[in-house]
């Protein structure tokens, strides 16, 4: 029976998260602002991995295994990265605001990376199609 009963407070508790991010243009509490970033870092997310599948199906065997390596690489780079550059906040409550808002940020910086990758001319020497 306890088993349930989690998971429905975990349900009700993310039902309240997004809650919150309803309208972030007003956003004014410490949870309000964690949940919007939360909300942003989980839509970047998921840019950054349709981006990323879309561009893979154009590669080929070989380039699809180096770009898998390269998105690897650069996971643990953003998240160590973040770790760092929001570590003047850890323990404090904006902590999460920090680590969450910065996630987001480099994760849709990647997504446009890819975005150009994929778009590239070709003729240009950093192509790969």
């Amino acid at each position: 029976m306890k088993a349930p009963l989690s998971l429905l407070a975990a349900a009700l508790l993310l039902c309240a998260g997004s809650a919150f991010a309803a309208d972030c243009t007003k956003a004014a509490t410490q949870a309000e602002m964690n949940a919007c970033a939360s909300q942003t870092l989980t839509q970047n997310d998921a840019d950054l991995n349709a981006t990323y599948m879309a561009y893979r199906d154009k590669l080929n065997k070989a380039q699809q295994n180096q770009l898998r390596e390269v998105q690897l690489a650069w996971l643990k780079y953003r998240d160590l990265s973040c770790r760092f550059e929001s570590s003047a906040s850890a323990g404090g409550s904006a902590a999460s605001l920090a680590l969450q808002t910065c996630l987001a940020d480099k994760t849709r910086q990647r997504a446009d990376e890819l975005k150009n990758l994929a778009g590239c001319q070709e003729g240009d020497l950093n192509c790969v199609r």
